[in-house]
């Protein structure tokens, strides 16, 4: 049996490293790495599952450079769980030359996606200038009917579908986050759901208070045009802003019932904005404590989220996936210094849930 199970493995090993199809070529089948995914560690909660999603993604089918079945490759490589394709309705700058309609780019996203076990959803964006500026629709079944002179139609009609409407980069393109009289009808109607706290390489502060006081869930998105490695390096690069959505289930189904009930987080940049609830959950989820002795003990972050804490003026770090080892915090607050909770609001976790692990 040993002997089997050794000449299984090294029929693996050669096959790993070279394919032979015939006496005169040998396929290196180690040099493509279109299977290979990079996980991302992000822990489960609750019995909720965190998901890492990207809402805000363009192809060539309206200002993107990229086919949509490399849009899927890139986010199941990098360790995503669900990415929304969302072209624009109104900017197709190749339509000339990319045929199809507004639903063509998710159509084959779609089944690129079926095929790897990847989540895909269907989304469009609805393109106009300030004040109302840009919005996606997420969940949507026809983009083509939402194809309307209105805006405020356009949204109608994406919400008939059911559709999750986020609104985009709220301080674009002339750097001022406002909040126009358009914006806070749609909220007390309901028909804003989200806003991007972040998009692409720049964040709103401001949008962190209007998830507050208008009920919203905040969003990170990519919102790429070009390639993925391009913005944000590949293999030990910079990770790219997501989504965190804990679900109850990973499907699409999952993730729409968890962004209507508003369980998200933003990552970015090493920074995270969300309730304080699911903060601190996932913070309690991510942190491994154990005590050396009566002054010392080991703090292990399993998670790929770095966290910085201050606690009586001392300043502590815990590296993702790393141990470090340090003196017990003293009574007070433990303040998560990039974990916010409201513009200039960070995560106060009171210190008896510290002494309570201890």
């Amino acid at each position: 049996m040993k002997r089997v199970l050794f000449s299984l493995l090294l029929a693996g090993s050669v096959v790993a490293q070279g394919q032979i199809r015939n006496d005169e070529l040998v396929e290196l089948t180690h040099v493509n790495q279109a299977n290979v995914r990079t996980e991302i560690s992000i822990p489960d909660f609750d019995g909720y599952e965190t998901l890492k999603c990207d809402f805000h993604i363009h192809t060539v089918f309206s200002d993107g450079n990229v086919w949509p079945t490399m849009r899927v490759a890139e986010a199941w490589q990098e360790g995503l769980d669900a990415i929304a394709i969302t072209d624009h309705i109104e900017y197709r700058p190749h339509k000339k030359v990319v045929l199809g309609d507004l639903n063509e780019s998710f159509k084959i996203a779609k089944k690129y996606g079926d095929g790897i076990g990847f989540i895909v959803i269907q989304g469009t964006e609805i393109t106009r200038s300030k004040p109302l500026g840009h919005l996606n629709a997420l969940f949507i079944n026809d983009a083509n009917v939402m194809d309307v002179e209105d805006p405020l139609a356009a949204i109608d009609k994406a919400l008939e579908q059911g559709a999750f409407i986020q609104w985009n980069h709220p301080g674009w393109p002339d750097d001022k986050s406002t909040l126009y009289p358009v914006h806070e009808e749609l909220l007390k109607a309901g028909k804003i759901h989200a806003v991007e706290v972040l998009n692409y390489m720049e964040y709103y502060p401001v949008a962190f208070d209007w998830c507050n006081q208008y009920g919203i869930a905040p969003m990170a998105n990519t919102d790429i045009h070009d390639l993925i490695s391009g913005d944000y390096g590949w293999g030990g690069g910079k990770m790219r802003p997501m989504t965190l959505v804990f679900a109850t289930e990973r499907s699409e189904k999952g993730i729409k019932e968890a962004l209507f009930a508003r369980r998200t987080a933003a990552l970015f940049d090493g920074k995270l904005v969300g309730k304080s609830e699911y903060l601190m959950k996932l913070i309690q989820a991510s942190l491994r404590i154990r005590r050396i002795n009566d002054k010392t003990i080991e703090v292990t972050n399993i998670s790929d989220i770095p966290y910085e804490m201050t606690n009586g003026g001392k300043l502590y770090l815990f590296p993702c996936r790393k141990t470090v080892r340090i003196g017990i915090p003293k009574e007070g607050a433990l303040v998560f210094e990039n974990c916010f909770v409201g513009m200039k609001q960070k995560l106060n976790i009171p210190f008896e849930w510290w002494s309570s692990i201890l």
